[in-house]
């Protein structure tokens, strides 16, 4: 059965029970073909409330629709390394990942002292921009001056805590400079909006209904990234890369906002089923609008990434890959 790493949220209890739940139910269908029912496969996503979730949920129900041999649940899982760790006890069949979380788990590195060598790249997903949130009238104008203060860095085992942790490392800073708490999107936008915290880091694509919220309804605001630290980032992490904020995103964001971005990934195990992996590609490429109709941020989906995968590809990916050119 599985023992997660960490102490998670009661949000994250709830979706471990829903995992094992799931798993149990693929198990006693892994038997199962064409004339015995469908096998249940299952997604790992997020928390509610960030995008992961409802986008996975879409992804789901367009390859169940697709896929006569298959049904698929999205779940709500505890993020990025949970789902990577998951994926690799066999416990889930997809997993979302940001770059931070997938280079790690194939290499090895903090949360992942043993590498999963076995970890493929089946699909890209979207950037993740690092979002710094800070309440209104707040006199923290740069990461730097997080020090001493209050952080939500993402909950535990999640790609934000991963990204927090390497953040703080380019501004000279680490949680014993700081008074780490740990939440998820959705509850670092509350304690924004309460004051319990000073800041919140969040690694989401844009527009985030956790940053819409807080920035809505309490006049929260973004601070930007860059300067020396993001050249020492780029350098010392290669699948991080610049990015932008547009303007206009959230209420009170005027002007285009300097950050570093993080591709988002699906990922599985070297023994996925290729016709898995070949169905998902083709509704990307053939019915991402389907997925935009749902999260607007689908439409940043783009299959060109797959020459930039930070590990290497599934042998299916790899394949219809080629085909495709």
């Amino acid at each position: 059965m599985f023992v997660r790493q960490r102490q998670g949220t009661r949000k994250g209890r709830h979706g471990w029970f829903l995992a094992v739940t799931v798993s149990l139910l693929a198990s006693s269908c892994a038997a199962e073909g064409p004339t015995g029912g469908p096998r249940f496969l299952s997604i790992g996503t997020g928390g509610t409330g960030g995008i992961y979730y409802p986008l996975g949920g879409a992804l789901a129900s367009r390859l169940s629709l697709v896929d006569s041999l298959r049904q698929y649940t999205a779940e709500v899982t505890g993020g990025a390394v949970e789902n990577v760790n998951r994926v690799r006890n066999g416990q889930i069949d997809l997993g979302f990942a940001p770059a931070v979380t997938v280079y790690e788990a194939f290499y090895g590195g903090p949360d992942y002292p043993d590498p999963i060598r076995d970890l493929r790249v089946v699909a890209p997903l979207y950037p993740n921009m690092t979002h710094v949130m800070v309440p209104r009238g707040s006199p923290v104008r740069s990461v730097a001056d997080l020090r001493g203060r209050r952080v939500a860095v993402g909950a535990p085992g999640s790609g934000t805590e991963q990204l927090s942790r390497q953040l703080l490392e380019v501004h000279d800073l680490t949680y014993a400079d700081i008074e780490p708490r740990y939440l998820s999107f959705s509850e670092s936008s509350a304690a924004i909006r309460d004051g319990a915290v000073d800041a919140a880091i969040l690694s989401v694509g844009y527009p985030a209904a956790a940053v819409l919220e807080a920035s809505t309804t309490a006049g929260a605001r973004l601070i930007p990234v860059d300067g020396e630290p993001v050249v020492k980032m780029l350098e010392s992490y290669p699948f991080y890369t610049r990015g932008v904020i547009p303007a206009g995103v959230y209420p009170g964001l005027d002007e285009d906002l300097a950050t570093v971005a993080a591709m988002s990934w699906i990922v599985a195990r070297t023994d996925l089923d290729s016709s898995v992996a070949t169905h998902l590609l083709e509704i990307l490429r053939n019915d991402l609008e389907s997925l935009v109709r749902v999260h607007e941020i689908a439409a940043q989906i783009d299959l060109e990434e797959l020459s930039r995968s930070p590990i290497p590809l599934h042998e299916a990916t790899a394949t219809w890959l080629e085909g495709r050119d």
